[in-house]
């Protein structure tokens, strides 16, 4: 399956034209891998089915989905339902999450993600057909509170951007996100995960640098001991399974530096058994032991962090192919080069008192990026005449 299949082709007709009957089935048990985290949980099945099939119900084996004795039923004179029974019967637009795990799962591409830190550099990438984004975290620094990252950002300013990201289109791109440390201790790691799912994040990185962290480009990196950071996966993975989502955990480890290669290979399985979906190694030395890596945790998948001019080699989305890596997140990619046009720009000011902007560059244009058009056909369609003298 190809990635683009993945996403809805007009998803608006789909709503609004069709009126499938959606029958609420199965209340049934987390699957045999969770169970080590958490206690069996209740889980809505939602099947879709035409009005010409025959629906079958299949006998309940919880004792929890056996419907209530007759003399219940007939006590309820008006009709009317439990609070226990209201679901949700509304076709609703695909998770992020469960776009991106079905991207990992059912195709073979590698997912290629930019490096997103705010709404105009999300909406671009969202322009280019895109298929898949990165928040990265020392953009979202940058751009929010103008600092470095050495873990300025919390949960607090990390979260809300991801949050506006994540939601500027329903039918978008699914959002990976920079998880940092998880901004505590186990406690802290759970509430994080739990705050990102309810944000629409689809997936996040979880590292194993300490708290008073930096970016993973710069020297002079420290990591937690082995179980203190296999604990927070549990913790993470343990929140998302309460919370029954699809939310792709990514273990990431910086120990390269101080701890070197075997360390890291180490950590990394250990949290692939407690549920991560994907591992990322941080700072390959070259790109022999970036391969290496792919080998020796496969078939488990690996994300790639390309920064330019970083402590890494450069490698190219093709290699990366090559390689055996599934998703490659640019982490940099919008960020550095704003600065440079900004500076020019500004320079430009300075010294020539204008801005030079390119003559198809109007302010009509990048509204338009930014989802104009479909503003106005709200307006519209709504009965609004907002925009009847155009713009």
């Amino acid at each position: 399956m190809a990635l683009s299949m993945i996403m809805a082709s007009d998803p608006m007709s789909k709503l609004e034209n069709e009126s499938p009957i959606i029958l609420h089935t199965a209340l049934e048990l987390v699957p045999a891998k969770f169970q080590k985290s958490t206690k069996p949980a209740s889980v809505v099945s939602v099947i879709e089915v035409t009005e010409d099939d025959n629906i079958v119900v299949s006998k309940q084996e919880d004792a929890s989905a056996i419907p209530p004795p007759l003399e219940v039923i007939e006590d309820k004179i008006d009709g009317s339902l439990q609070l226990c029974d209201i679901v949700s019967g509304v076709l609703e637009p695909m998770s992020g999450a469960k776009k991106l795990r079905k991207m990992l799962l059912e195709t073979r591409e590698l997912i290629v993600c930019p490096g997103v830190y705010d709404g105009l550099s999300a909406r671009t990438a969202m322009e280019l057909g895109f298929n898949a984004m990165y928040m990265t975290g020392a953009g979202t620094t940058a751009s929010r509170i103008g600092q470095p990252d050495l873990a300025i950002a919390q949960l607090h300013e990390m979260r809300e951007n991801a949050e506006m990201i994540a939601n500027l289109d329903p039918f978008g791109p699914p959002l990976i996100a920079d998880m940092d440390t998880g901004y505590g201790g186990p406690i802290m790691v759970a509430r994080t995960v739990e705050q990102y799912i309810r944000a629409g994040v689809a997936g996040a990185h979880l590292e194993d640098q300490v708290l008073t962290k930096r970016c993973g480009h710069l020297s002079g990196k420290r990591v937690v001991p082995h179980e203190e950071y296999i604990a927070r996966i549990r913790a993470a993975h343990a929140a998302r399974v309460r919370l029954q989502s699809d939310f792709v955990l990514i273990a990431r480890t910086d120990a390269l530096q101080t701890l070197g290669y075997d360390e890291c290979i180490s950590r990394l399985r250990a949290a692939r058994d407690e549920g991560a979906d994907v591992g990322l190694l941080e700072g390959f030395s070259s790109k022999e032991q970036a391969a290496q890596a792919v080998k020796d945790l496969a078939p488990w998948p690996l994300l790639l962090n390309s920064v330019e001019n970083g402590k890494s080699p450069i490698i190219t989305v093709g290699e990366a192919r090559e390689m055996g890596f599934r998703i490659m997140i640019f982490s940099f990619a919008t960020l550095a080069p704003a600065y440079v046009a900004i500076r020019e720009t500004l320079t430009r000011l300075k010294n020539e008192g204008i801005v030079g902007t390119p003559k198809h560059i109007t302010p009509v244009k990048l509204f338009e990026v930014c989802g104009l058009q479909y503003s106005m056909a709200v307006d519209k369609n709504a009965g609004g005449t907002s925009f009847v003298d155009g713009l």
